[in-house]
């Protein structure tokens, strides 16, 4: 029989049916992750904010309204990767669980093994996201003039003027700024978008960092805070500095 050794990961598993929670449970633990259930809403809120979670399932019927709105607030409260589960197949609603930050989505049945691939999927992005360390994306970020926000998810001038950024661009933005001075390829990048390797004919990452590069960059003629690489990808080549550091100092 195959030894799982711990993985140090935990998977908060959101759903009011208690069967499928067990399911997960059980299926995700003999994978080597830890699992937190919650069967309403107060229990994930409570869940989220006092244990260490890495990522969350979530259906999407559950509370009383939808799963949109409720992985839009888990977001906010904290920066964690959110994959939606559903019995639906509209592809609008796919598509409208992405632009409320789910990072995936999965549609029921599924074969287990596929949700243990995407969930490993989606903390490999994270990490990517993180940088080398794999530490957590702090909260505030200031670069060239701007506040960058990553839990309410805007970007905001220092002179008061919110940029308006697409979730996609906001991603993006996310992935450079947590990792100031790497050379990123193509492939890391559009890892982290979107879960696949990037193809030579395809020219969608270089279509997003132009448009990027366009709300951020005074001059896209000559970018200095995204610059390319010849051959390789892109590098954030602005000076970037942790708001979340500079607060604790001022509320130890």
């Amino acid at each position: 029989m195959r030894k799982i050794e711990p993985n140090n990961k935990t998977v908060l598993v959101i759903d009011d049916e208690s069967d499928l929670r067990m399911t997960m449970r059980l299926g995700l633990e003999a994978e080597g992750f830890s699992v937190i259930e919650a069967s309403t809403q107060q229990e994930a809120l409570s869940a989220i904010g006092t244990h260490d979670i890495s990522i969350v399932t979530l259906d999407l019927g559950f509370g009383p309204d939808d799963g949109f709105s409720f992985a839009r607030e888990l977001r906010e409260q904290r920066n964690v990767p959110v994959i939606l589960v559903t019995g639906r197949s509209d592809p609008h609603d796919r598509v409208r669980g992405l632009e409320n930050g789910a990072d995936d989505y999965i549609t029921k049945p599924f074969h287990f093994r596929e949700i243990v691939m995407r969930i490993e999927h989606v903390l490999h992005r994270y990490e990517l996201e993180a940088g080398r360390n794999g530490t957590e994306v702090p909260s505030q970020i200031d670069f060239d003039h701007c506040i960058f926000d990553t839990r309410r998810r805007y970007v905001r001038k220092i002179d008061g003027d919110d940029l308006e950024l697409t979730e996609t661009e906001l991603r993006l933005l996310e992935i450079f700024v947590s990792n100031p001075g790497r050379v990123l390829s193509r492939d890391d990048i559009s890892l982290s978008l979107r879960g696949h390797e990037w193809s030579p004919l395809d020219r969608t990452i270089d279509g997003h960092v132009a448009r990027l590069r366009r709300k951020l960059e005074p001059s896209t003629e000559s970018p200095q805070l995204i610059k390319s690489v010849r051959g390789v990808g892109y590098v954030f080549a602005g000076e970037i500095k942790s708001l979340d550091e500079a607060s604790d100092k001022e509320h130890p």
